[in-house]
């Protein structure tokens, strides 16, 4: 970024900084400069000049100079009633703008403006001084945002004040609020009363966290904390349930899920992908949101994915079924919690014992695949050489008929009121051609059902959302065969089967596995589930129904195979499968599972694009920039997974090696018309939100920005570019140590360097 050698220099851009909030500098009725402020005893006083009060002690370091009897505020921003709102003070970017506070502060006195923005074009920080200290932010908030700032602190009752409810109604019965639910409302009361903004929640799969959180966010509304709220999520099914759980326990709020080609729309409640989201973030000011939710938190404080979730100054609610020894030091430091200290948690086996999730137990005698002594980088890097190392025709027809003659013997004790029998069944297979292979064999058990015992469900499936609907509500199919897309996010609580036909070595991925089965369903009289483990993954992580696996140091299989370390510039698991996302080079596609090269994929995808939107009424929309109806969205996703290319959204990601990528995203690209931000514009961008997503000082994020401009120059920031020209001229070694420590300062530039740089690169 240029630097701003003078304060005119900051005010250009930070003329730019207000448009894009939408003020308009040259309207005197929204933004005025050089506003002049003079003490009241000043007989130079004129009309349009505001008296300046005694300065107040109490706010301001006694030991700062006094502004003087006269001064000029550089920025006012007035309400649509012509009241001031904001004084913005502007420094050049030399100076780090926190300091401006002790100048700015007598300026809003006086112009009785409740809020202050300090900034230098680079770095901003937002203050509402009768409430809070002054915090980094992306940008300038609208005049919508702090004209809602104004008014919701003026109608803000305690939380308190509104009752935690006894019980509720979803799903057209009647809950009872669980005790831990109840525990973790009054937990967040607490802490967001005495001004912590930030908020971490750890509850195991199927312990209701999305109806926790639907019945405080009322709770927020109620007590006039909350009008605007964003509710991430980083998988469809994920964003399909919360939108479900949203209308049904706050039908008085309007609420929506934001897609990628659709028009914004001005509601109370925004469901988004995490991905549409990153691509959609600049449509919104900094203050627009009042509360935001991230599911599966735990995936997103990372790199890009995070320039979505930082954006927003607000108050920010993290879930996690992740046991904490999993999640990222990131997370922790984001939410502003100890490491490995959620502000709230409730262990998978309090929630066993008390009965709020059903416990399952391992299949005996099942034949497991000596997986053991294949290569750890097998699965990582190439899950079909995998598959053809491990598995034929004989070993995939030993699997599913060991697990259905099992499933049907012992259903009964399972679920007593499971008919017809064996009851519901996920299988987790290893790649789109084994899954096929799996789904044919266990149909030739079921010849009377014509094909109608198993299903695959992937992504590639002609409508994988009505398939997913069908075996939720549906006798039939009995068994989903899945790769990726029922591992996390998916909600059916009559499984009453587990069947593990792939290796899995990710802690994070076997738990969550594992939790598809653990929701109660008392209306079968559900009393446990049974997992059929092929390869032999419960003995690598040391699980038993009697010793649950949550995380700690992590298991060694029964032959001593250690548990694979995390790897430099491993991805963090974000719901994609992320061994396919770099290093793999073919899309596997269709039913058969086909392998393409990425590069013949993407060729073919961009050709067919480009000689349909001639035609096509709903491409030309998007290449003309043309909100979609929601309706039209899933139309055209659907036309274009037909059989002959399978272009999908979960390929495209593959193809493209762009996890964060949507649909319309790579439309645009394959017609010319996506906006590709440079390499420096992105780095500013990872930047600014990974500075925004810790709680370093003022004088600790001036440091980082020195670094971050090395960074931007030489593509990286390593530890001893810190005793290397330029940055030893300035001794930036010393100044690091003095200000971090000596293992801190290798801790935050190592960060600094895998969160922006490396992710970007």
């Amino acid at each position: 970024m240029t630097r701003y050698e003078s304060e005119a220099d900051a005010r250009i851009v930070i003329d730019d900084l207000l448009r894009q909030a939408g003020w308009d500098p040259t309207d005197k009725s929204m933004v005025r400069t050089e506003v002049m402020v003079a003490s009241e005893s000043d007989p130079a006083a004129q009309p349009g000049v505001y008296p300046m009060p005694p300065r107040d002690p109490s706010a301001v370091d006694p030991a700062a100079p006094h502004p003087g009897p006269r001064g000029r505020a550089d920025y006012v921003l007035y309400d649509q009633r012509g009241r001031p709102l904001a004084v913005i003070e502007a420094k050049k970017n030399a100076i780090n703008p926190y300091v401006a506070k002790q100048q700015a502060l007598p300026y809003a006195q006086s112009l009785d403006a409740p809020f202050i923005f300090l900034t230098n074009g680079e770095l901003t920080y937002f203050w509402d001084w009768k409430n809070d200290d002054a915090r980094p932010v992306t940008g300038f908030f609208s005049r919508r945002d702090l004209e809602r700032m104004v008014e919701r602190e003026q109608a803000k009752e305690p939380l308190a004040t509104v009752p935690i409810p006894e019980h509720y109604f979803r799903q057209g019965e009647t809950r009872t609020l669980r005790p831990y639910q109840a525990e973790a409302m009054r937990a967040m009361d607490h802490a967001f009363e005495l001004g912590k903004r930030r908020f971490l929640i750890e509850l195991p799969t199927g312990t209701g966290k999305t109806d926790l959180i639907c019945l405080y966010l009322k709770r927020l509304f109620e007590a006039g904390w909350a009008e605007r709220v964003l509710f991430l999520v980083d998988r469809e099914q994920l964003a399909k349930q919360a939108k479900e759980a949203v209308q049904d326990l706050l039908p008085a709020h309007s609420s929506y899920w934001l897609r990628p080609g659709m028009a914004r729309q001005e509601q109370q409640i925004t469901v988004a992908l995490l991905q549409t989201m990153i691509g959609r973030v600049d449509e919104y000011t900094a203050g627009y949101f009042d509360v935001v939710i991230m599911d599966e938190c735990h995936r997103s404080i990372y790199g890009a994915w995070q320039t979505a979730l930082t954006k927003f100054d607000a108050i920010h609610i993290g879930l996690t079924a992740t046991p904490a020894g999993y999640i990222e030091r990131n997370t922790y430091e984001f939410y502003q919690c100890k490491p490995g200290q959620p502000d709230f948690s409730y262990a998978i086996q309090d929630a066993f014992r008390d009965g709020y999730l059903v416990p399952y137990r391992f299949a005996t005698g099942v034949t497991e695949l000596l997986a053991e002594g294949a290569d750890v980088e097998d699965e990582h890097y190439d899950p079909v050489a995998f598959e053809r190392q491990w598995t034929n025709e004989e070993t995939n027809r030993l699997m599913v008929e060991e697990f259905d003659r099992l499933a049907w013997e012992h259903y009964g004790e399972l679920a007593p009121g499971q008919d017809p029998g064996p009851g519901k069944a996920i299988v987790f297979a290893i790649t789109k051609h084994h899954a096929a292979r799996l789904t044919q064999y266990l149909n030739e058990l079921h010849p009377e059902l014509n094909g109608r015992y198993a299903e695959v469900i992937t992504s590639d499936v002609a409508d994988a959302d009505a398939l997913i609907r069908k075996f939720k509500r549906e006798t039939y199919p009995m068994v989903a065969v899945s790769v990726g897309m029922l591992d996390t996010g998916f909600d059916c609580r009559e499984v009453l089967h587990l069947v593990m036909c792939r290796r899995v070595r990710s802690p994070i991925l076997y738990q969550q596995m594992r939790g598809r089965g653990t929701r109660t369903a008392p209306h079968i009289g559900k009393r446990g589930f049974v997992i059929y483990d092929f390869f032999g993954n419960h003995h690598y992580f040391n699980d038993s129904d009697i010793d649950i696996f949550t995380g700690g140091t992590g298991g060694t299989g029964s032959a001593g195979e250690p548990a694979r370390a995390k790897l430099p510039g491993d991805l963090v698991e974000l719901g994609l499968e992320d061994e396919w996302l770099q290093a793999v080079t073919y899309v596997e596609v269709g039913p058969e599972g086909e392998r393409v090269d990425k590069r013949e994929y993407v060729s073919r995808w961009e050709e067919t694009i480009r000689a349909s939107a001639t035609e096509d009424t709903i491409l030309q929309k998007i290449r003309d920039a043309v909100p979609l109806e929601e309706h039209e969205e899933e139309e055209l996703a659907r036309r274009l997974n037909r059989p002959e290319y399978f272009f999908n959204e979960d390929n495209l990601r593959r193809a493209y090696r762009n996890p964060a990528g949507n649909l319309i995203d790579f439309i645009r690209a394959a017609l010319g018309r996506l906006e590709i931000k440079s390499r420096e514009e992105q780095l500013e961008e990872a930047f600014r939100a990974w500075l925004i997503s810790h709680a370093f000082d003022p004088r600790q994020a001036e440091y980082l920005s020195l670094l971050k401009n090395r960074g931007i120059a030489t593509g990286h920031v390593r530890i001893e570019d810190l005793f290397k020209p330029p940055l030893s001229i300035l001794d930036a070694a010393g100044l690091g140590v003095e200000l971090f420590g000596e293992e801190g300062l290798k801790r935050v530039v190592e960060d600094l360097d895998e969160s922006v740089f490396q992710t970007a690169s």
